[in-house]
């Protein structure tokens, strides 16, 4: 038995296996692995009985839940109106010209993913982006710049 196999038995030992607690699942095996991969998908399946297509139905509807290893850093890019208007799709370029990998993507060295979110609910602070959960608000590809070069160091 794998370690992480150990660690999903223990997740699993934490609820009934029956379809209702699917989610609860889900969310506790992404937070102890930062995705879903399709081992742990298996594992709730053959453990639970919820058939393959329903856990994969479930964790393809809701957008909390990833099914790819994920960077160190999560950047999310606001391209609601304000923030669209005010250069959202510049930041968007940059990035995506800087980590050489397309929205959604994570870069090969696992230490950043990017995508685009709908909106944040910081639309006087257009353009903004959010980095692992912070905001930065009226963000410039110069500002976004510094902030990929600091976070780069790490």
């Amino acid at each position: 038995m794998t370690t992480q196999e150990a660690s999903i038995d223990e997740i699993l030992e934490r609820y009934p296996g029956s379809p209702e607690y699917l989610i609860f699942l889900l969310q506790d095996v992404q937070k102890s692995y930062g995705y879903i991969s399709p081992d742990s998908m298996q594992l709730i399946c053959d453990r639970t009985g919820v058939p393959e297509s329903q856990v994969y139905s479930v964790a393809t509807f809701y957008q909390s839940f990833r099914l790819e290893p994920q960077g160190e850093h999560d950047i999310k890019v606001c391209l609601g109106t304000a923030c669209h208007l005010k250069g959202g799709q510049r930041i968007m370029d940059e990035l995506k010209r800087r980590l050489q990998v397309e929205p959604g993507e994570t870069t090969p060295d696992m230490k950043f993913t990017y995508t685009s979110v709908n909106c944040v609910g910081a639309c006087a602070l257009a353009p903004v982006v959010v980095i692992d959960d912070e905001y930065y608000p009226s963000t410039t590809v110069k500002k976004l710049e510094k902030q990929i070069k600091a976070l780069s160091q790490d």
